[in-house]
């Protein structure tokens, strides 16, 4: 029961004096004391009963709060008929520990409230404390080996009557109980994502209660079980992928063994999720390998045989090699003291599934690498037709977002940024290179739009990127040396590294922090380097058309 519903019952007799923000504690048990130090007989979760005869004077309060405190109690309950209104000093240090406290009148009897609260526990464990234990254990054996995630939620639709589904950071099902039927509305299912990061992101211990329409839901994370650390890491690190299990019910008033229970089926369904990241070795191996081979130049016939070896990995028995789409990502956060490439690399492999399937295997076609805070995907696609090049297959910038945007805007808070770029479809090793810049590009295009979730796609670049190659060598020439010779000079002469510093500038869009961060310089020296830059070529670097012919002019050169 919860310390709440003991202020409904008129008949215990208890006023309310301080922890007014802590009433949806459980109570577990009752106990009775005036000893000084009580902590030997306190397991946690009691609601403490004492006639004050262990206080002699105002220094007493202070440590035998300190002990209930440290014990886990869930408040203190104390009698008016020694000393008439309770002490000030007692009240102090209930609220500097944060101990819920109330007063029992005079006229009430210790014993009428240890029976009332012992009669309600015990009518709420009654039916199934005893089928706890056993359902545990089988669910402990009912792992990934027993059939994943959807055993464990059968178990806990068959013996506790609950309605639950696992679901991804964006909302996506990943597994549901017999009992719940039919999936959860994808417009539920992102609310009730979004609800659990925004909750995560504030701090706040799980379960989350939600109210949706008349239906109440209590959210439990699901963090990885191989991230032992994690509550001692930042969270953004990992709100943006861990995955979260939905129970239709109100988990406010549930028993410590039920709930305990439920923190043990998200420890089951974490195994699962561990599986499934280490299914994933594999496949960003193959992506970084390719990445690598791309970055460096290598031969189109290596990274020919290189794809042919992904193929059959990403899409078993497709017989042909497919056409490929690379997608690249960044997730910033403000202070840029997080990480953002590996959070950027689990978010990609999530995102890129289509929102409209189920479970947890759907993501094993995508193949995801990341190198500092950039995320690059190799997306296979079925071989299109010989009437077809492949430009209209595939992702869409425009769509990839558009059912996860509220969840994964709700993680980013006001603090973390999300910005993707979506290339055309290549068939053959010879485009990658040229698939990856584009995709690179379509990202700055995004970056340079207002919000927390953007994505650009190759269409919106034909006007430039698409047509380089069919620039004239001697109009190549003539532009990027109207624009880079200048600064070329001047850094032969003065050794000033103009261009390293423009290249770095228009890769971390502009960021003065993130780029003097980079160059390990001083904001300070970097403004003096950028005005340099503006000086010498008449170019306004803040405006966004003289970043693009930037940006044009050293990819021609």
């Amino acid at each position: 029961m919860r310390l709440r519903a003991l202020l409904d019952t008129d008949a215990l007799g208890l006023r309310l004096l301080g922890g007014e923000d802590e009433l949806d504690r459980t109570v577990r048990g009752v106990m009775t004391t005036d000893l000084k130090d009580p902590s030997r007989y306190l397991s946690g979760g009691e609601l403490v009963l004492t006639g004050l005869a262990w206080r002699h004077g105002a220094e007493d309060s202070e440590p035998f709060v300190r002990i209930l405190a440290a014990a886990g109690v869930a408040a203190l309950a104390a009698g008016e008929a020694e000393l008439g209104d309770i002490p000030e000093d007692l009240v102090l240090a209930c609220v500097r520990h944060r101990l819920p406290l109330f007063a029992v009148h005079e006229s009430v009897a210790f014993a009428t409230i240890t029976e009332h609260v012992v009669r309600q526990v015990s009518g709420e464990r009654a039916g199934d404390l005893a089928a706890v234990v056993d359902r545990h254990r089988r669910m402990m054996t009912s792992g990934p080996a027993g059939g994943g995630p959807d055993v464990v939620l059968d178990l806990l639709g068959t013996d506790l009557d609950l309605r639950a589904w696992v679901l991804s950071p964006t909302g996506r099902p990943i597994a549901g109980s017999k009992l719940a039927g039919a999936a959860l509305p994808a417009d539920v299912s992102a609310k009730l994502a979004a609800e659990h990061l925004a909750a995560a992101r504030t701090g706040r211990r799980g379960p989350h209660r939600v109210l949706l329409g008349t239906t109440t839901y209590s959210l439990f994370p699901i963090r990885s079980s191989g991230r032992s650390a994690a509550a001692s890491r930042d969270v953004r690190e990992t709100v943006l992928s861990d995955w979260l299990l939905a129970v239709e019910a109100d988990a406010g008033d549930w028993p410590a063994e039920r709930l305990d229970l439920l923190q043990g089926v998200t420890q089951l369904i974490a195994v699962e999720r561990d599986r499934r990241d280490a299914a994933r070795t594999v496949r960003r191996r193959l992506a970084q390998e390719v990445l690598e081979l791309v970055q460096t130049g290598a031969a189109p016939a290596e990274i020919a045989a290189r794809l042919r070896v992904a193929a059959p990995v990403l899409l078993p028995g497709l017989g042909a090699a497919p056409h490929w789409q690379v997608v690249v990502a960044r997730v910033e956060w403000d202070g840029g003291e997080v990480e953002g490439g590996p959070v950027a690399q689990s978010l990609l492999e999530e995102i890129l599934v289509d929102p409209l399937t189920s479970g947890p295997e759907h993501s094993d076609r995508i193949a995801v690498a990341h190198t500092g805070e950039e995320a690059i995907a190799l997306v296979p696609l079925p071989a299109v037709s010989a009437e077809h090049d492949g430009s209209e297959s595939g992702i869409l910038a425009d769509t990839l977002l558009e059912s996860v945007r509220d969840p994964l805007s709700a993680g980013l808070n006001d603090d973390g940024r999300l910005t993707l770029g979506v290339s055309a479809a290549v068939h053959s090793a010879e485009g990658l290179r040229g698939a990856l810049e584009e995709a690179r590009h379509a990202r700055r295009v995004a970056a340079a739009r207002p919000g927390r979730v953007c994505a650009a796609g190759h269409q919106e670049l034909a006007s430039h990127v698409l047509l380089l190659p069919f620039v004239p060598d001697d109009v190549r020439r003539a532009f990027t040396a109207r624009l880079l010779d200048p600064l070329r000079d001047y850094d032969r002469r003065h050794r000033a590294e103009l261009i390293p510093t423009l290249e770095a500038f228009l890769d971390c869009d502009g960021s003065w922090t993130r780029c003097a961060t980079r160059l390990h310089l001083h904001v300070n020296t970097l403004r003096y380097r950028v005005g340099r830059i503006e000086q010498l070529t008449g170019r306004d670097l803040s405006r966004l058309e003289d970043k693009l012919d930037f940006f044009l002019a050293l990819r021609m050169s």
